[in-house]
């Protein structure tokens, strides 16, 4: 089994994407933690006519921190489709199962791998957003650590980008073409989901639907504050009850794309 998941985490270390991915978190992370830094403890955000904005040190921190991770999710959910995609595209899925023909081992590398590789990323989109994030915040009075349930969110961050790498992998099995797969990933999980959340909370029975999508069941473990419609707060899952609602997409997506592996015809 470890051989397995070192051979899949260096059919990544060997190629120009996990680099390239590496600057884009880490950059995107800095980037949207100024950006969020500046526009919360702006006059305007503050003041009394302002809308549903992160009134604590700690809300203001967790938004802060994790503003970048829609970007970073949204890369590791195209590394999960790229991990199996690029397998069948270039058809060296069959080499794979001839050098470990147990496909069940496979698959579970490639699990193991990508919650490696999602850790990873994580940890460098926190230190981009974090580190920019505390010169921010601390220059304008905040004190983004003062409440030890900042360093739960920051954990949960690791745990957030893995799990949409995992989501990934298992449209990457069901979609057959990549590009098709990465497209139609992409396109659901960063326009398509979240316009049908705020699309349900218009509705007397959507509102208790909505909580259990991905991105507002990723927005509840992150605890970062998020706005509805004539600036009413949305209802939201606890941090836990959102980690168990992402963690079930992602054992689905990933045990249906492990199921459709195993039982498929390899040429």
């Amino acid at each position: 089994m470890r051989a397995a998941v070192h051979a899949e985490l260096r059919k990544l270390f060997t190629t120009r994407l996990w680099w390239g991915m590496a600057i884009a978190v880490l950059v995107s992370g800095a980037a949207f933690a100024l950006l969020f830094a500046f526009f919360f403890t702006s006059s305007a955000a503050r003041g009394p006519q302002a809308g549903a904005v992160p009134r604590t040190d700690a809300a203001l921190a967790k938004a802060v921190f994790t503003g970048g991770l829609q970007v970073g999710y949204l890369l590791t959910l195209a590394i999960g489709v790229l991990t199996i995609g690029s397998e069948y595209r270039h058809q060296t899925i069959t080499a794979t199962f001839l050098a470990i023909p147990r496909r069940g081992r496979v698959m579970a590398a490639k699990v193991v791998s990508l919650l490696v590789i999602g850790v990873l990323y994580g940890l460098l989109s926190l230190a981009g957003a974090v580190g920019a994030g505390t010169l921010v915040l601390t220059s304008k009075g905040v004190s983004p650590f003062a409440d030890p349930s900042i360093w739960r969110t920051l954990a949960l961050s690791l745990l957030v980008l893995g799990l949409w790498a995992l989501i990934g992998l298992g449209a990457g099995i069901l979609i057959p073409n990549q590009v098709a797969a990465l497209l139609i990933s992409v396109a659901v999980a960063w326009i398509v989901e979240p316009l049908l959340g705020l699309v349900l909370t218009l509705t007397d029975w959507g509102k208790n639907v909505a909580p259990y999508l991905p991105s507002r069941a990723t927005s509840a473990m992150l605890e970062s504050s998020s706005g509805g419609f004539d600036n009413q707060p949305l209802h939201q899952l606890s941090w836990w009850a959102g980690a168990l609602v992402l963690t079930a997409y992602a054992a689905v997506m990933a045990g249906l794309g492990t199921w459709r592996t195993l039982r498929s015809d390899i040429s």
